[in-house]
């Protein structure tokens, strides 16, 4: 269990030896864009720990956003990471951000693109062809979506990566849209991966989180939508840094979540046993959920380090200590694609 944030982050920043070799072949700096979101400090931080670990010290982690905490970017810089404050999508001219011979893309848009759609599209879609550009000497991860798949029929353990995309909603489709500029990019020699990722877990927010507020606060729980994928955030972040190594001019694109088909009614339910209350419900379980089969990605990289039934321990017991949340909820209940 974690008494502290900074518990926390040690756990999320901790570099496995498979991770730690990976980056010992690193093509020098790494550059983050987009790193002031929900994962991008302990993905700068978890790098910085594994470039030092690998005894490439002199490499530097570049953490790129606009900073609107300026809390975040103080922290990473008093754990060696540099901060460079920058507006993407304002800003017409790329050429004054740092060099780097990896990149990880983390920027992206999604609530609040209901009602304003075009800016999904700008920044899902239009601003990666800036960026490839800019970096096309580099390789490139970048974070995508499971959205980018229809809801399935929870008989089908989740899409592959080989299934057909099917989008729902303009969020996803910018979604889409972002994939297509990088494997566009790739085409052109530019070495990719793309992540389809499934709801990471910080203990701060994330799926668990919602639901365990819910029950805690002794509210009903909608299970509309039943069923989710979860992973733990120090291995997805891993995974987008281990990504690079399969970064090709024929795009990698891996699915990336946690093992199980996770029911929300169980988890709950999970919740409340913990807690020492009942949980309370609302709604039917719908038929189909959003779902990724990561299967290709425990075989590349081994399954996550904490499992489900370890999460909503961790998970319960952050609520029950009353430690800090972010305050961003998931809408992972969202069917419509609306967000």
């Amino acid at each position: 269990m974690f008494d502290s944030e900074e518990a926390l982050e040690d756990a999320l920043t901790a570099p496995s030896a498979a991770l730690v070799e990976s980056l010992a072949t690193a093509r020098g700096d790494l550059v983050v864009l987009g790193a002031g979101g929900k994962m991008g400090p302990t993905l700068c931080r978890l790098a910085r720990r594994g470039l030092d670990a690998a005894g490439r010290e002199a490499d530097t982690v570049w953490a790129v956003s606009r900073w609107s905490d300026p809390a975040a970017a103080r922290s990473l810089e008093a754990h060696g990471v540099r901060t460079v404050s920058f507006d993407l999508l304002g800003n017409p001219d790329l050429t004054t951000l740092p060099d780097g011979g990896d990149v990880v893309f983390m920027v992206g848009a999604k609530f609040g693109t209901a009602s304003a759609p075009h800016l999904a599209w700008a920044v899902n879609a239009a601003l990666p062809a800036r960026v490839a550009e800019r970096y096309r000497d580099a390789r490139i991860a970048a974070f995508s979506t499971g959205n980018v798949y229809p809801l399935v029929d929870l008989a089908t353990g989740g899409c592959q990566e080989t299934d057909p995309v099917g989008p729902v909603g303009e969020y996803a489709m910018s979604c889409l849209g972002r994939e297509r500029v990088f494997q566009h990019a790739a085409a052109q020699g530019v070495p990719v991966s793309i992540l389809r990722l499934n709801y990471a877990v910080d203990l701060r927010y994330g799926v668990l989180a919602d639901v365990g507020q819910t029950v805690l606060a002794g509210e009903p729980v909608d299970v509309t939508t039943g069923h989710v994928n979860v992973v733990w955030q120090r291995y997805a972040n891993e995974v987008a840094l281990r990504s690079l190594d399969h970064a090709a001019t024929d795009a990698f694109v891996l699915n990336l979540t946690g093992p199980e088909t996770v029911s929300v009614r169980r988890i709950a339910a999970a919740f409340a046993d913990r807690f020492g209350t009942e949980a309370s419900f609302t709604g039917t379980e719908a038929p189909t959920a959003l779902l990724n089969d990561a299967t290709a990605c425990h075989r590349l990289f081994g399954y996550p380090d904490a499992p489900l039934g370890v999460l909503v321990d961790w998970q319960a017991d952050w609520l029950s200590s009353g430690m800090p949340m972010a305050g961003k909820p998931t809408k992972f209940a969202v069917r419509d694609g609306r967000f």
